[in-house]
């Protein structure tokens, strides 16, 4: 069963994905958990009543679980009363069924990343690239890339960088003086972070090491450790992280450097961007023709027109 197929007073049973985890207590002082469960029909809130100090542990945000229990409506709203709830192995699961998922097909993505790994030509940015793409492979491809503004689903992280390749590629195309292995090497590795960061890839929610840190901080870390792992010790580890440690072009946007290289310069203005158009684009999907979109709060608050030829 799918929640979009619950109707008011059934019984049901079905997978989904813990959004939210809230524990409260009754006037009895009786222990309940306030639930948001979600697959990729859509979402639903749930209680469940005298849980015990187990259930809570077990009942984590971005958990998979079976639940078990009854539809109803109350003040106008589909909720579900859970009389059981099972934690379920994500291993055992296709977890895309459970979360929004990226528009391009996973097996595509792989191809275009590992083929951009596979055409650097510099052994020593190859070798570290490849390190670190063979030792996080699954999260790489399953992390989004944010938690809402832009890429923030199942795989978001690798469509973004699947993005900035194509643009990249321009780039050098168009400007030879530009050094290719650094610019690619930097788009596929600049938000590499974000795998820790945003804590895996049922749900886009920041763990305490990327509050801590961030994912600037953590990928050039990765590099380091990679670099320390094949032992290296050479210019281009150092420019590998000035890319990543730059990439936000700004320090009041979370770069503790200005950009320095050329290639640190364009791998900024792409991922801006990718990130930018994503974004407007996310928005445009919902506006009708000739109106414009919500405002986007991360672009100054700006509204767009959505041409009435499109």
């Amino acid at each position: 069963m799918k929640i979009k197929d619950i109707r008011e007073n059934m019984g049901v049973e079905f997978l989904a994905l813990v959004t939210m985890a809230n524990q409260g207590v009754t006037n009895n002082d009786s222990p309940y958990l306030n639930l948001e469960l979600k697959d990729n029909t859509g979402t639903m809130v749930a209680k469940m009543w005298n849980v015990t100090a187990d259930t809570v542990a077990k009942v984590k945000v971005g958990s998979l679980v079976k639940v078990r229990g009854t539809s109803l409506l109350y003040k106008d709203q589909l909720q579900m009363k859970v009389l059981e709830i099972t934690p379920v192995d994500t291993d055992e699961v296709d977890i895309s069924q459970f979360v929004t998922v990226s528009p391009v097909p996973a097996a595509q993505l792989r191809e275009i990343l590992q083929s951009a790994v596979d055409s650097i030509e510099n052994e020593k940015i190859k070798r570290i690239v490849q390190h670190i793409y063979r030792k996080y492979d699954r999260q790489i491809y399953s992390s989004p890339a944010a938690t809402r503004n832009h890429h923030e689903y199942f795989g978001g992280l690798a469509t973004h960088v699947s993005g900035m390749l194509k643009m990249a590629e321009a780039v050098c195309i168009n400007y030879p003086e530009v050094n290719r292995d650094y610019l690619i090497a930097g788009v596929l590795l600049h938000d590499v972070g974000k795998i820790i960061e945003l804590g895996g890839s049922s749900i886009a929610e920041y763990t305490t090491e990327g509050k801590l840190l961030g994912h600037i901080t953590i990928s050039q870390t990765m590099v380091r450790e990679a670099a320390e792992e094949l032992d290296i010790d050479s210019e281009e580890v150092m420019v590998l992280r000035h890319i990543i440690l730059a990439h936000h072009g700004k320090r009041e946007f979370g770069s503790p450097v200005l950009p320095l290289t050329m290639e640190a310069e364009v791998l900024h203005m792409i991922d801006d961007m990718d990130a930018k158009i994503n974004m407007i684009g996310k928005e445009l999907k919902d506006t009708r023709k000739g109106e414009f979109t919500k405002k986007i709060f991360s672009l100054d608050n700006r509204s767009f027109y959505k041409l009435k030829g499109e």
